[in-house]
């Protein structure tokens, strides 16, 4: 009986053409045009020694002619921005998975500005002299918040950090045991403190600390007071915390600097606006802040930044630190930053121009509106597939601001007709998988589509139409 030779490994590998080959081909002279020879090269011979493993592991067979068409798709891959736009429908406003704050168009054109050619970041026209790049946004920041002098680093964690190394590096730290927080990323008030130098000196208990926990725990080796912003949970029941200005009377009297963390920060009463009150930086530091920190990119609506505000000889402290040059901003982050402030000078518009704001303060009929026009698009899209219905919701406003609190929207309720999570995960995908992804969140076996944060409606309906194509 005659039996079909196997073809040796030697045989399987003379068949495969080799990265020269290829490149010669029509559509491998296409490619390199496209995406020039380095690419192709690299990525042609990274995929030939997978698909010669496989070949002769017996997983593709002979099927050279879908080699090309390959490489194609992986360089299409490697060549597509990774960062892409999205569309937040999860309620969340300031999501720090998806951006935090977006930006007002004065502050994208003046980010544009800074980028398309040189610019004066530090050096003093007037003068002719080098200048601080600091000075760019320290006369608004201090006019906004009362402070004598601030200094802008990279966000609120490395403001907390540098504060601490410039003013309780090897010395004591006091803080209630009951503001030790941890946020996202496993950020630690403890762990920065040890990083920065300083002893950390828990004072009182979890749920109540008075004042003389902290007077008994002054001493000879205290380099600061500091309180910080619970900015991501909330004690209630039997509690007391000791008022920032209690605090700033007994740090005064020991000559001890008083930190106030504030976490997410703002500089205007968000309550003018019919949001929850909030304390600002000048409040804070009204109350006997001798630093400040706050974050940039949450409530303040600007770019990922964070600032310490306070007093000028402490201030200057804070720069001489040599980490300040490590953590400092770049010329991007200021000209958002100087652009942004400059919006707070008519806090009567504020709420129109500031992205942030305007979306926090959105009315419910705005939002249902926006929802209503959705609403048939992905009936239609969705028919046969899921039930789709219109629902009032809750948005929050995230990043650790005003943590318990809840603004009421509208939203879209889809559930897949078969109430199966499997069902469920599969149609959370398809909606990821449109150009401008679909995010929403899930609850109880339905997709919610909260509408606050979307202000384009033609954008969606659009994704809607691709999401209805792919599905099928």
């Amino acid at each position: 009986m005659n039996r079909k030779c196997k073809p040796n490994k030697n045989e399987i590998l003379r068949k495969i053409p080799s990265v020269d080959d290829l490149s010669r081909s029509k559509i491998g002279r296409n490619l390199v045009e496209r995406f020039g020879h380095q690419l192709f090269v690299s990525t042609a011979r990274e995929f030939l020694e997978e698909f010669k493993k496989q070949m002769v592991q017996g997983g593709i067979g002979s099927e050279i002619e879908k080699i090309l068409p390959e490489i194609d798709r992986i360089m299409k891959s490697r060549m597509t921005p990774k960062m892409r736009n999205v569309l937040i429908l999860t309620g969340t406003v300031l999501h720090t998975n998806l951006g935090r704050s977006v930006l007002s168009k004065e502050a994208v054109d003046q980010v544009a500005l800074s980028i398309s050619g040189p610019v004066n970041l530090e050096y003093d026209v007037n003068t002719g002299k080098r200048g601080d790049r600091d000075k760019l946004v320290e006369e608004s920041l201090c006019r906004l918040t009362g402070a004598e002098a601030a200094t802008v680093i990279n966000n609120n964690a490395a403001a907390v950090f540098l504060a601490l190394s410039s003013l309780g590096y090897r010395k004591e730290v006091l803080v209630s045991r009951g503001e030790l927080i941890e946020i996202g990323g496993e950020f630690r008030i403890p762990d920065i403190m040890k990083r920065a130098g300083a002893k950390l000196i828990e004072v009182g208990t979890t749920n109540r600390t008075h004042l003389r926990d902290f007077e008994l725990a002054l001493s000879g080796k205290t380099g600061a007071i500091m309180k910080v912003h619970t900015s991501n949970y909330v004690i209630s029941g039997f509690t007391a915390v000791v008022p920032e200005r209690d605090l700033a009377v007994v740090a005064k009297a020991k000559e001890v600097p008083f930190i106030i963390d504030l976490g997410s920060g703002t500089l205007v009463d968000l309550s003018r606006y019919g949001l929850p009150k909030e304390q600002t930086v000048k409040e804070a530091i009204e109350l006997g802040g001798d630093l400040v920190t706050f974050s940039c990119d949450k409530l303040l609506g600007g770019p990922q930044c964070g600032v310490i505000a306070g007093r000028k000889d402490l201030i200057a402290k804070v720069k001489r630190n040599p980490l300040k040059r490590v953590l400092r901003v770049d010329k991007m982050t200021i000209a958002a930053l100087e652009a942004t402030l400059r919006l707070y000078s008519d806090p009567e518009n504020l709420n129109k121009n500031l992205p942030a704001l305007r979306t926090l303060t959105r009315t419910q009929a705005d939002i249902r509106e926006t929802a209503g026009q959705i609403l048939p698009e992905l009936e239609k899209a969705l028919e046969k597939v899921a039930d789709v219905e219109l629902v009032e919701c809750m948005s929050q406003i995230g990043s650790g601001a005003l943590p318990v609190d809840r603004l009421p929207s509208w939203g879209i309720k889809i559930t897949p007709c078969k109430r199966e999570e499997r069902q469920l995960k599969k149609l959370s995908a398809i909606f990821r998988k449109v150009p401008v992804p679909m995010l929403g969140r899930i609850s109880d076996g339905s997709i919610i589509f909260d509408f606050r944060c979307l202000e384009k409606p033609d954008l969606m309906l659009k994704q809607i139409k691709k999401m209805e194509l792919r599905s099928k």
